[in-house]
Order: C-alpha cells, then structure tokens, then sequence
C-alpha cells in the first residue's frame, strides 16, 4: 500500500524542490494544491478515514503550510474549503519573498460523491440563476475571508478556487474589492454561464456573432437602463478593475471556455474602434438586463473588468482533463498569457 508521501508523489507537482514565490508557475502550482487540499478534505471525511486530514495533509504540508480552519457547509455538514497559514521553511526550501502569501484560503468544486453531490449541485443551480451570494455555504465562505482580512490585512491572503470554488472565491473577491480590498486570487475553471460561442471553429462566424451578440446586448442595456442606472453600473465596474483576479481556463472545458472570447473579444472590438460599445455590453448578460426589465437587479457574479488570463492549449483527452485541478501543477503545459486591463 502507498504511504501519503507516495501517494501525493503520484499526482502532486513533486517537480518543486523548492518554491520560488516570484515564479508565476510556482505559485500557480502551489494555489492548485491548496485547492486539491480541500477536495481530499471532504473526500476523507465521505470515507472516514482515520485522522481528520488522512490523505490531504501532504497537499498543503509538502509547502509547509498548516490546516487552521476547515470550512464547512451547514446544510450538509460537508468540507467546502480550507484556510491554510503558511509556517516558517524548513522542511521545503522556500524562497521567501514580498509575493509569499501569509493566509491562503481554497474552495472546492463540486464532488459527485453521495454524501456532498446533491448539495453542490443546488449550489451549481444557483450560480446558473445568478443567486449564489444568497446560499449560505457563500455566507460562511465570505465571513471567513472578512475574518481573515481583518486580523492579518489584505496584502499577505490569497484566495484560490476551482470550477465552484472558483465561482465562490470570485465573489468573494468581487466583494472585498467593492471596498477597496483587493485580494491575489488563483481561480480555475471558473464557470461562464453564456452561449458555447468558443466552440466554433469558423474564426470569422464566431468574431461575427460576438459582434452582433454585443450589439444586442449594448442595445437592450439603454434600453432597460436608464441613464443614472447605467452610470452607476459602470463607475462599479470601474471601482473593480483594479482587482485583477488570477483566470486559468482550458479552451477544451465548455464551462469556462467563454473567458477566452470574453476577453478577447474587448480586445478586437477595441481595435475596431467601437470599444465604448463592448465596455457597456461586457458589464451584462442577457438574464441580468430580462430581470432588470422585471424590475429585479442583478449583478452577473461571473463578469469581471480585468484579469490575468492563462490559458492552457496544451491537448486534453477528454472533459475530466480539461475541467480538472490536477492539470494546473504540471510542469510541461503549453501556455498562453493575456493581461487584460479595463480602461
């Protein structure tokens, strides 16, 4: 039988004999372990295994972190993140510098596992009907984050997620930064409620639907907006892009692949020279401005001003390595890089 030392050396990135904190790879590799923490958390719990972390205290103490909170979901008592606090180097040779975070905290995606699946899935509705910050798991997860802000301040957390978890931490992120707390955020295969627009192959079919998409949408923001609602939306957005969040997505993962475009897309309509028309339509979705016509207002939680984006072009077997955690701490991706900045 494997030790837990051999079994994180089968699938962790055992390729950092040292950490260097002002590598992006490395800490790109290190917030995706942190990640993979939380999900062996719950998964020891579903099993019970022996001792509280059986299988997931390599996965944060090969870093030399240590496990200070688990959070966990009232309404099915499971582990949907964790908060790491990272300890002084001596078992891993560490390169400490003003990059290293203090705090880390990580949340889960969803596990389809029996003792959590139902309760994820619910979550996974709600962010599809734009509701997430009103579920309770969302509550305990952002008084985690103001808790850990307060006592230790903002320059020294990180927030890390993936697929649901990076949904929860990009709210979270969202919100501090309505304050003017803007917090290092690694989130992977965060989820994009849109149209499968990426999938098309055809270049110019899917830049012409882009267009007309943002067209439409411009469109129906001045006409179920007024002018004072506009403008409010767009001095927040604004206040936002400031925080730039840490994006990983896969072109292979239909549930984050619409970043790519989103982004990309502000770029073209920019060059274009009808950059003012794709800065109104980005701030919104079809749903938000159909609720807004209800006279309900909604914040779409997955639309952001700015980020850093990666994307991985490396080949994807199937759903399960485009959408997984374990592809973000390999050593041997091919690699694509934007910085996008909303002026």
């Amino acid at each position: 039988m494997a030790s837990e030392r051999d079994v994180f050396s089968i699938s962790g990135p055992v390729h950092l004999t040292h950490v260097d904190w002002e590598s992006p790879d490395h800490r790109r590799s290190v917030a995706a372990s942190l990640v993979q923490g939380a999900y062996i958390l719950e998964r020891d719990r579903q099993q019970n295994r022996e001792g509280a972390e059986a299988l997931a205290s390599p996965w944060w103490e090969f870093f030399h972190f240590q496990l200070i909170r688990k959070l966990i979901d009232d309404a099915d008592f499971s582990i949907f993140g964790a908060i790491y606090e990272l300890k002084s180097p001596t078992p891993v040779r560490i390169h400490m510098a003003q990059e290293s975070p203090k705090y880390v905290i990580a949340f889960r995606g969803t596990i389809t596992k029996p003792d959590s699946l139902s309760r994820d899935l619910k979550l996974d509705l709600h962010f599809l009907q734009n509701c997430l910050h009103r579920t309770s798991r969302f509550e305990i997860a952002m008084q985690a984050v103001r808790s850990v802000v307060s006592a230790t301040g903002n320059s020294n957390v990180w927030l890390a997620g993936h697929s649901l978890g990076s949904a929860i931490a990009m709210l979270a992120g969202k919100n501090m930064a309505k304050m003017g707390v803007f917090l290092e955020a690694f989130l992977f295969n965060p989820p994009f409620f849109s149209a499968p627009i990426e999938r098309i192959k055809d270049k110019k079919l899917k830049q012409g639907i882009r267009i007309v998409s943002s067209l439409i949408t411009a469109g129906l923001a001045m006409a179920v907006k007024d002018h004072n609602e506009r403008s409010e939306s767009e001095d927040l957005f604004a206040k936002l892009s400031a925080w730039v969040p840490c994006l990983f997505v896969n072109p292979a993962d239909h549930i984050c692949s619409e970043y790519v475009g989103y982004f990309e897309h502000r770029k073209k309509m920019e060059e274009i020279g009808v950059g003012n028309i794709e800065r109104l339509a980005m701030q919104h979705s079809f749903g938000d401005l159909f609720l807004s016509a209800m006279g309900r207002e909604s914040d779409p939680l997955h639309l952001i001003p700015s980020a850093n984006l990666t994307i991985n072009l490396s080949p994807s077997p199937d759903f399960k390595g485009a959408h997984g955690i374990h592809q973000w701490w390999r050593p041997d991706l091919n690699l694509k890089c934007m910085s996008c900045h909303y002026k």
